[in-house]
């Protein structure tokens, strides 16, 4: 009986023991837990004041958007002060979203100009061209929609394919294919007739033999300086979609100087460079006068 209560008393104090251990071993990791979530309090509370810095920016620039979009002079509605650096730097920041959601719309459309036409029986399409930078000639395109879609009323010159462009590109269920190509076409013409206007300003020694409405065939006439001889040069743009030639060939009495290495870099030049800019460059390495 006596050796039954000590072996209890002995188990007992084996499992007291344990019980200690256990404890011991999972202070350091109930410790490290605290720690852990403290720091994950503290980063929530840096993202909340965050947010609310951001809710605040946005409902700032909200009212001054509205301000902007009604084009009002007077903004004491938007409870700022005018002078301040942030009143001056958030309605930087309303102009800037505002342009951005003009341009994302523009985008959406394939960046042309779109307004509707006959009651939404119809869209009319405005077409800019450019060249270097400089805005040029812009076309308008009325496009019918009801009861089926078709090209309307145009200014565009009667040598661009439209109706070819439309049926090729699939006008009726890819409108944005045809636009791009349509406007590629016209921004070729566009920068062809644009390189031949600037070739006559710059340089006066060269002659312009020929050329065409298109802008797609041009022949020129310049002097070579050592040779003393004159070099006929017929570009030719076959590809009506760029405004760089597919062709160019020479011609003059010194049958050699065509087949020449130099003359061989002069043609690669005037088949990838604009004509005007590779002239200039001819000019200046001394090929011509």
């Amino acid at each position: 009986m006596e050796a039954a209560s000590t072996k209890a008393g002995v188990l007992s104090h084996l499992s007291l023991l344990e019980v200690q251990a256990r404890s011991r071993r999972t202070q350091p990791q109930q410790q490290s837990r605290v720690k852990e979530l403290k720091a994950k309090v503290e980063a929530l509370k840096v993202q909340k004041q965050q947010l609310e810095a951001e809710i605040e920016t946005h409902q700032n620039l909200q009212k001054l958007r509205l301000s902007l979009d009604k084009q009002c002079a007077d903004e004491e509605d938007v409870e700022m002060e005018e002078d301040s650096e942030n009143s001056q730097l958030l309605r930087l920041m309303a102009r800037h979203t505002q342009l951005k959601d003009l341009l994302h719309a523009h985008h959406l459309i394939g960046g042309y100009d779109i307004i509707k036409t006959r009651q939404g029986k119809g869209v009319c399409v405005s077409l800019a061209t450019a060249y270097e930078g400089v805005y040029l000639d812009t076309y308008n395109l009325e496009i019918d929609l009801k009861p089926t879609v078709k090209i309307g009323r145009h200014n565009i010159p009667p040598f661009i394919p439209v109706n070819s462009l439309a049926e090729v590109n699939d006008m009726q269920t890819n409108m944005r294919a045809f636009l791009d190509a349509l406007s590629q076409h016209l921004n070729a013409f566009a920068g062809r007739k644009q390189q031949l206007k600037l070739l006559r300003e710059q340089h006066k020694s060269i002659e312009v033999m020929e050329s065409n409405v298109l802008c797609s065939i041009l022949v020129l006439m310049f002097k070579v300086p050592s040779a003393k001889t004159a070099v006929l040069c017929t570009l030719d743009y076959t590809d009506h979609s760029s405004c760089l030639p597919t062709r160019v060939h020479f011609e003059c009495e010194d049958k050699q100087l065509p087949d020449s290495d130099q003359w061989k870099k002069n043609c690669s030049l005037l088949m990838e460079t604009p004509v005007h800019t590779a002239l200039t460059a001819m000019k200046k390495m001394g090929d011509i006068v």
